[in-house]
C-alpha cells in the first residue's frame, strides 16, 4: 500500500500541468518519413452536428493546435487540398472523431503516406528491419539489464519491472509537455525518479519481506499484485490515450544508403550503446560492480567475505529503476507514451534475460539484442501485428537446445 500510495502521489504531483492547460484543445503533428514535417495544412474542428468551432494550420514543425469551447465530442477534419502533391491520407480517411476531457489536450493522429513505404528491394528492406531491430533490442537491453541483476542478486522474478519503464516515460512526458522542460532535462529527472522508485521498492517492500523469510514463489505473487496495482493506477491518472513528446517528433528520415533513420532513432542507438558500455565497465572495473557480481554468484559467500549484501542489493535496485526509466523514455520517443507500454515490453525483457542466461547482465544484453532483431526481421514472413510471437517462439527454441541460455552455466538441480 505504501508503494502504491507513493506512485500515486508522484504521478499526481506531475499532472497539475494538465489541469492548468489553457482550456480544452485538439492537437497533433503531420509528418512523414521522407517528406518530414508538413506545414500549411488546414485542420477544421466541428461538433457532431456539423457546427464549426475552430480552425488551425500546421506550423513549420508540422504541429497544429485548435482550441475548443469545452469538453465533449468533436469531429476533426484535415483539408486534403492543402497537402503537398506527393502526400496522401491513409485508408482511415481525413476525419477523426475524438472526445475531449475537461481541461484536456486531445491528440489527433492522421495516417499520411508519401509513396515511400515498401519501396526498394528486399535486400534493402531486410537491412532496414535489421537496423530497426538493433535499435529495439538495445531498448529492451537497457530495461532488461536491471531485471537480470535484480534476479541475480535476490532471486526475485519481478513482474512489476515493466511499470518502472512506464513511470519513466510518463514522468518525462509530463515534464516535457506540461512543464515545458526540454526532453533532455526531463529524461534526466525521469531517470533520477526511476532510481528513487527502485530504492523505494527495495526499502519499503522487498527487504522487509526477505527479513520475514518470504519464499520466492510468494514474492513472485506479490510482484504480480504490485504490477497490477501500479499499472491500473497509472491508467487512472494518465488515461488510456497515446501521446508523443513535444520535442524531436517532426523529423525527416535521413538516407544512409541501405537504410534510413531519423536523428532521434540514431541518437537512441548511440545513447543505448554508451549506457550499456558504461554499465559493463562498471561491473568489470569498479568495486561495487565486482561486489554485485559476487553477490549474484553466491550471496552467502559474499556476505562471509565482508560484502554488505543489503547495500549492494539497494544499489542494484536503484540502478535497475534508473535504467528501466531511461528505457521507457527512449521507447516513448519512438513509439509514443501509453499506460501499459512497460507491460507489453515485459515479456520481451523476460525473453531476452532468459535467452541470454538468467542472472547475468551480459546475457541480458546479448539475449535482448537477438530478440529485438528477430522480432523486427520476422515481419518479412509474418504480419507486423503478431511479430512479438516470433520472439517468444525463438525463446522456446533456444531453451529446448540450451536450457541455461546463451551465456548461462549449467547447474545441478536436486
Amino acid at each position: 500500500m505504501l508503494l502504491v500510495t507513493f506512485f500515486g502521489l508522484a504521478i499526481a504531483a506531475l499532472t497539475p500541468g494538465v489541469a492548468s492547460a489553457a482550456g480544452e484543445q485538439v492537437r497533433g503533428t503531420l509528418t512523414t518519413g521522407a517528406t518530414g514535417p508538413i506545414a500549411g495544412v488546414t485542420i477544421t474542428v466541428e461538433t457532431p452536428d456539423g457546427q464549426e468551432v475552430g480552425e488551425g494550420e500546421t506550423d513549420e514543425r508540422g504541429r497544429f493546435s485548435v482550441p475548443v469551447p469545452g469538453p465533449g465530442e468533436y469531429v476533426v477534419t484535415l483539408d486534403t487540398d492543402s497537402l503537398p502533391e506527393n502526400v496522401t491520407v491513409g485508408g482511415a480517411g481525413d476525419t477523426r472523431t475524438v472526445t475531449v476531457e475537461p481541461n484536456g489536450r486531445e491528440p489527433v493522429n492522421f495516417g499520411l503516406s508519401d509513396g515511400q513505404r515498401g519501396s526498394g528491394s528486399d535486400r534493402i528492406l531486410a537491412v532496414q528491419l535489421f537496423v530497426d531491430g538493433l535499435r529495439f533490442g538495445l531498448l529492451i537491453a537497457i530495461s532488461a539489464v536491471g531485471l537480470s541483476l535484480i534476479f541475480g542478486t535476490t532471486g526475485l522474478t519481478n513482474f512489476a519491472h515493466g511499470e518502472l519503464v512506464t513511470i519513466g516515460a510518463i514522468v518525462a512526458f509530463y515534464l516535457n509537455v506540461d512543464a515545458d522542460i526540454p526532453l533532455l532535462g526531463a529524461a534526466v529527472i525521469a531517470v533520477v525518479i526511476g532510481g528513487l522508485v527502485g530504492a523505494l521498492n527495495e526499502l519499503a517492500l522487498w527487504r522487509p519481506l526477505r527479513r520475514r523469510g518470504t519464499g520466492l514463489v510468494a514474492a513472485l505473487v506479490v510482484s504480480i499484485g504490485l504490477s497490477l496495482a501500479v499499472r491500473y493506477l497509472i491508467q487512472t491518472v494518465y488515461g488510456g490515450r497515446s501521446n508523443p513528446y513535444e520535442d524531436y517528433q517532426s523529423q525527416r528520415a535521413r538516407d544512409y544508403g541501405a537504410f534510413a533513420l531519423t536523428d532521434r532513432d540514431l541518437y537512441s542507438i548511440i545513447i543505448s550503446l554508451v549506457v550499456l558500455v558504461a554499465v559493463a565497465l562498471m561491473l568489470q572495473r569498479t568495486r561495487i560492480g565486482k561486489a554485485m557480481r559476487a553477490v549474484a554468484d553466491n550471496r552467502d559467500l559474499a556476505a562471509s567475505s565482508g560484502i554488505d549484501v543489503n547495500r549492494v542489493i539497494l544499489i542494484v535496485w536503484v540502478m535497475g529503476g534508473a535504467l528501466a526509466a531511461l528505457g521507457g523514455v527512449l521507447l516513448g520517443l519512438s513509439d509514443q507514451i501509453q499506460w501499459d507500454m512497460g507491460f507489453r515490453l515485459l515479456l520481451l525483457m523476460f525473453a531476452g534475460v532468459t535467452l541470454g542466461g538468467l542472472g547475468t547482465a551480459y546475457g541480458a544484453l546479448v539475449g535482448s539484442i537477438i530478440v529485438g532483431v528477430f522480432v523486427q526481421m520476422s515481419t518479412l514472413v509474418i504480419r507486423d501485428d503478431v511479430k512479438y510471437v516470433g520472439g517468444l517462439l525463438l525463446l522456446i527454441l533456444i531453451l529446448v537446445v540450451r536450457p541455461q541460455g546463451i551465456l548461462g552455466s549449467r547447474s545441478r538441480v536436486g
